[in-house]
């Protein structure tokens, strides 16, 4: 799959604007802010339906305009593929695949399979489960049709059984069947989500191993754990045994929604006791194996996004990242840095073509 071009109206910083891309190495270069993540971003928009970076549509529309659009030309399985994205303030964002309005935004993840690594990764360290939970997520839908429709359903049902928690709290009130009614449509579908997310895991724990070996020359011991409730007990007994925890805080307390993955350094959290370039090599090996678990799930090479690479890694970690991908098991690269010149001599020892697209 390649992206041949991209078109940018109104798009956060930029007014008017359309990029013709190589089918292998395309770089970004301009000084801070001015807009070389934005066109990774739009990019990355392209794929998911929205900012990888900012989740609120209408603070992507650029200041003073009211909407805006981004359109890209894929050639996929030797058909050409057109993907319009177009938000405006107050109505619902559309995307069109060949002039068609996808009714759900589901229906699109998956089609054109997309990794992005950036220096906002480190939130997958730093931050809380909730995060881990949907990079996990969003690796095993973008293969799964199934797996994120039933996770969308999930999520209505776990809102409307703290909805009846929280109504029995205001009201004095309970009713152990209405509640179990939920109770049951829960097991059903969470039940599913945590078996195939065990499979996930045990299936991508040793690609990660293997690629976190490559880029640390095999140094360090990492490990990549799967944390779930449900290992010890069926969903249903545990929101029958918890019953009164819920009563009382008022909101679900044990379901697939807590689960999380485990980052360990030498038997240590990733966390605590690893520097800025263990994290870094981490989420690198991390996202890499994503992209080679997509690979061999959709049987499509993904686009591969870095933004900022430089960032926290030296120039010779850098090169030796751009070595790995300058294969035939990668497709399209797009890159993002502040200096130009360190970047073209970087991607000049590689066999690839390249453009160089200067922003600012």
């Amino acid at each position: 799959m390649v992206l041949n071009s991209v078109s940018l109206i109104n798009y956060k910083n930029f007014e008017s604007q359309r990029f013709q891309f190589d089918p292998k190495i395309n770089c970004f270069v301009g000084k801070n802010g001015v807009g070389k993540t934005n066109v990774l971003d739009a990019i990355y928009h392209l794929s998911f339906g929205k900012s990888y970076f900012n989740p609120i549509t209408s603070q992507n529309i650029k200041h003073g305009t009211d909407f805006f659009v981004i359109e890209g030309n894929y050639e996929k399985n030797e058909r050409e593929e057109k993907i319009l994205v177009s938000a405006k303030n107050g109505q619902k964002k559309h995307i069109k695949r060949n002039g068609k309005v996808y009714d759900k935004f589901s229906e699109h993840i998956g089609f054109l399979p997309l990794v992005i690594i950036s220096p906002a990764d480190r939130d997958l360290i730093i931050e809380g489960s909730d995060t881990r939970r949907k990079f996990m997520d969003g690796v095993i839908s973008q293969g799964d049709p199934s797996y994120l429709h039933t996770l969308i359903n999930y999520n209505k049902v776990l809102a409307q059984r703290n909805a009846l928690l929280k109504y029995f709290a205001a009201n004095n009130t309970f009713n152990a069947p209405q509640l179990d009614v939920y109770n049951q449509q829960l097991h059903k579908l969470g039940m599913p989500i945590f078996e195939k997310r065990t499979q996930f895991i045990e299936a991508f724990a040793p690609i990660f191993l293997e690629r976190y070996k490559s880029i640390s020359n095999g140094t360090e011991t990492v490990g990549l754990n799967y944390k779930s409730q449900l290992k010890e007990t069926p969903l249903h007994r545990l929101l029958e045994e918890n019953i009164s925890t819920d009563k009382l805080k008022q909101y679900t307390g044990f379901g697939i929604h807590k689960d999380d993955l485990k980052f360990h350094l030498n038997e240590h959290p990733v966390k605590k006791f690893g520097s800025q370039g263990q994290q870094k090599s981490y989420l690198i090996a991390l996202k890499l194996a994503q992209f080679d678990f997509i690979k061999k799930q959709s049987n499509v090479t993904p686009i591969l996004l870095l933004d900022d690479i430089f960032d926290k890694l030296d120039e010779q970690r850098v090169a030796q990242l751009i070595t790995l991908v300058d294969n035939d098991h990668f497709g399209q690269l797009f890159i993002s840095d502040t200096h130009a010149e360190r970047t073209e001599k970087i991607v000049k020892e590689v066999s690839q073509t390249y453009r160089m697209f200067p922003i600012g």
